[in-house]
């Protein structure tokens, strides 16, 4: 008997489970709001991003020349320095106050300076020097121009020392021009581009931002029509906060679990980022992550009233939350109370194990701490997502119950004005 009735409630349960996942996928869906943060969003917004960094690196960054030497040494410095791919000499100037114009009308992003010495301390074998201004508000250009008159100042300095020294064979030559011998390999991003690295973890934070902006206008919006049913229904479908919870997680999962696979296996393939991910470490993180972040946005959502709000809350987070994951600032620049803070959000560990995953082909044991901490993280966002849903479930039932008594008292007196109009005593509230 007592395995009959575990029986019949754990169908009961199931049943249940099913009637609140359907309810809720079909307010997901007739829901513009919603169904444009959790479908549309995840599947264009990551195209766009990723088409504005596919080119990796800037190139033929333009560069202002001030050549006040006109030597043989500083045109062969400016000749190298326009074959460089990364940028190019598109001015040449009289003066600096001239190039410092072009900058301010930014059609030049650096400047070069030859001083009229230049060649003139060089043959006296005194050292010269180039001057390479560079626009500091873009980071990409300043790397390129200061990167390429690095290279070719190093390259002319070579040419010089041999000159001076005068070897015998070509390899006297190369060893007193490269006593040390190296090869310069990029490891994980082979392009050293901006959209290898950051992108990842980009994809990762939108799923958790899209996820979290589409439940919380749900509940906004539920609370905006006064729809406590909606919220924490009072019906025999949601006798059980488990099934409750479990019900509306199921649904977001389920989107979302799609939408993963399309973030992390489609758009990366799309714009030949790099991707060393496998089935098994994938289905690992995803699994955890895609979870941790539902029963996050359903805890938070009690925090939103107004379908407005959740905008200004999840928008307001998602530069800070890319910047506490520590692949565009490093980890240990973080100050310890904001890493305190980034431990609280699912992108943290999930845009690590995912850089690590599919960036430097990791398996599940070498990203063990995002993996532990992302089930963790599941488990108690699961048990706080359902502590919230009981109190919402109280509040819900004493606001009926008040407002059933406050009815019942207005339906007394208009019952004791009757009857004092009519000269008859008063119905009780029994009758």
């Amino acid at each position: 008997m007592n395995n009959e009735s575990l029986l019949y409630r754990i169908k009961e349960g199931i049943k249940d489970m099913c009637y609140i996942w359907s309810k809720e996928m079909r307010s997901a869906i007739t829901d513009e709001g919603v169904l444009i943060f959790c479908v549309l969003v995840p599947l264009f917004y990551p195209l766009l991003y990723s088409w504005i960094y596919n080119n990796e690196v800037v190139r033929d960054v333009p560069v202002a020349v001030v050549d006040l030497s006109h030597s043989h040494k500083s045109r062969q410095f400016i000749r190298s320095f326009d074959a460089g791919s990364d940028t190019k000499v598109a001015y040449h100037c009289n003066n600096l106050p001239e190039a410092q114009e072009l900058i301010q009308r930014q059609e030049v992003h650096g400047i070069l300076y030859f001083p009229p010495d230049f060649e003139t301390r060089l043959y006296r074998k005194e050292q010269s020097s180039v001057g390479v201004y560079c626009d500091m508000s873009l980071m990409l250009t300043y790397k390129a121009i200061f990167q390429t008159a690095q290279a070719v100042a190093s390259e002319l300095n070579t040419g010089i020392q041999l000159e001076q020294q005068g070897g015998f064979t070509n390899r006297d030559e190369e060893i007193s021009s490269k006593p040390l011998d190296y090869d310069e390999v990029q490891i994980f991003n082979s392009t050293g581009g901006y959209g290898n690295a950051i992108i990842p973890g980009v994809l990762m934070l939108i799923l958790q931002q899209t996820l979290l902006l589409g439940i919380g206008l749900s509940a906004g919006t539920a609370r905006e029509n006064n729809r406590y049913k909606d919220l924490v229904p009072i019906s025999r479908h949601y006798n059980g906060i488990f099934r409750i919870v479990l019900g509306k997680s199921s649904c977001y999962f389920m989107i979302y679990a799609v939408m993963g696979a399309y973030i992390s296996l489609c758009v990366p393939r799309f714009f030949g980022y790099t991707s060393m991910v496998t089935a098994g470490t994938l289905l690992g993180l995803m699994l955890p992550y895609l979870l941790a972040c539902t029963f996050f946005g359903m805890a938070m959502s009690c925090l939103v009233r107004y379908r407005e709000n959740v905008m200004l809350l999840v928008v307001f987070t998602s530069v800070p939350l890319l910047f506490m994951t520590g692949i565009s600032w490093p980890e240990s620049n973080i100050p310890g109370i904001w890493q305190g803070i980034a431990m609280l959000f699912p992108s943290t560990y999930g845009v690590r194990g995912f850089l690590g995953i599919s960036s430097m082909g990791a398996t599940l044991a070498d990203i063990r701490t995002e993996y532990v901490a992302l089930w963790v993280q599941t488990l108690l966002y699961f048990f706080l997502t359902c502590l919230v849903y009981r109190y919402q479930i109280i509040h819900t039932r004493s606001h009926a119950i008040g407002r059933l008594e406050v009815l019942r008292s207005k339906a007394q007196q208009v019952r004791e004005r009757r009857a004092a109009k009519a000269g008859l005593p008063a119905a009780s509230e029994e009758a």
